[in-house]
This record gives structure tokens, C-alpha cells and sequence, in this order.
């Protein structure tokens, strides 16, 4: 602070009271937090307490963004499965076909019955926590919408 400048005599006046009440008020919340230390345990220190709760607040914003990341490569994922479980089975029944044996049924593939399931439970599970919305929901939507709903709800 070797380079102070000199201002406005007002201004200098101002600046040293705000300097002093700096100063003032880093020493009372000093003796706040040796009072407090001295009172309460620490999982309890209304300080520290405090400090955990804006350490947190910030940290649930970057988890929302993860969890929104997530919910998107899920969706991804999974349209990237159905698309290539769609693909072998059209490749199968195609060769079933060609050697005279009958096609595979929804209900004969597991892997097909499987997903197929998992995402009925997906779109049920929206559609009750959306509570008597009868708009049908775009595919894409369906993991965001969820997503939302479980963090409100929590």
C-alpha cells in the first residue's frame, strides 16, 4: 500500500473511516468466532454452520448441472440402444425370413421385451408425477421432465 494516491481531502476522510470500521468489524467477527468456538462443538458452531450451508449451495448448482448432463446422456444412451436393438432385430427377422423360419416375436426377445419395459416404466412414472397432465410428452422431454419433478420434490 505503498502507492496511495492522494484524493480529495473528503474523500481521504472517508476512506480512513471505512478503513477503521474494516478493521472494526474483522475483529468482532474474530471474537464471534472464538466465542463461538468456546460455546459450541463445532458439527454445531453457528459459524461454521453457516459456512457449510453457502459451501453447499454452491455445490448443488454444480450438481444440478451434472445431474441435467446425466439425464441427457442417458436419454442419448438409450436411443442409441433402441435404435440398434431395432436394427438387429429387423437384420434377424430378415435372415429368418430368407431361410424360411419364422420371425421373432416382441414377446420371444427378451432384450427387446426388456427395454421396451424400462421405458413404459420411465414414461409412467413422468406421467404420475406430472399429476393429471394428459399431454402426451416428447421422448427427448421425458428424462428432463423426471429429472425436475425428483428435484422439487426433494
Amino acid at each position: 500500500m505503498g502507492d496511495r494516491r492522494r484524493h480529495h481531502p473528503a474523500v481521504d476522510g472517508v476512506m480512513t473511516v471505512l478503513s477503521n470500521a474494516n478493521r472494526d468489524l474483522s475483529l468482532v467477527q474474530l471474537n464471534i468466532e472464538r466465542e463461538f468456538q468456546a460455546i459450541y462443538p463445532d458439527h454445531v458452531n453457528p459459524c461454521k454452520l453457516v459456512s457449510r450451508i453457502k459451501k453447499i449451495q454452491k455445490e448443488l448448482v454444480e450438481l444440478k448441472d451434472l445431474c441435467q448432463e446425466l439425464v441427457k446422456e442417458k436419454q442419448d444412451l438409450i436411443d442409441q440402444v433402441r435404435v440398434s436393438l431395432f436394427a438387429q432385430r429387423s437384420s434377424i427377422n430378415r435372415l429368418l425370413a430368407s431361410s424360411g423360419l419364422p420371425h421373432i416375436h416382441d414377446s420371444d426377445d427378451i432384450a427387446y421385451t426388456n427395454l421396451s419395459k424400462v421405458i413404459d416404466e420411465w414414461k409412467l412414472q413422468l406421467r404420475t408425477t406430472k399429476a393429471g397432465d394428459e399431454k402426451d410428452v416428447d421422448e427427448e422431454e421425458i428424462n428432463q421432465l423426471l429429472f425436475s419433478s425428483m428435484v422439487q420434490n426433494n
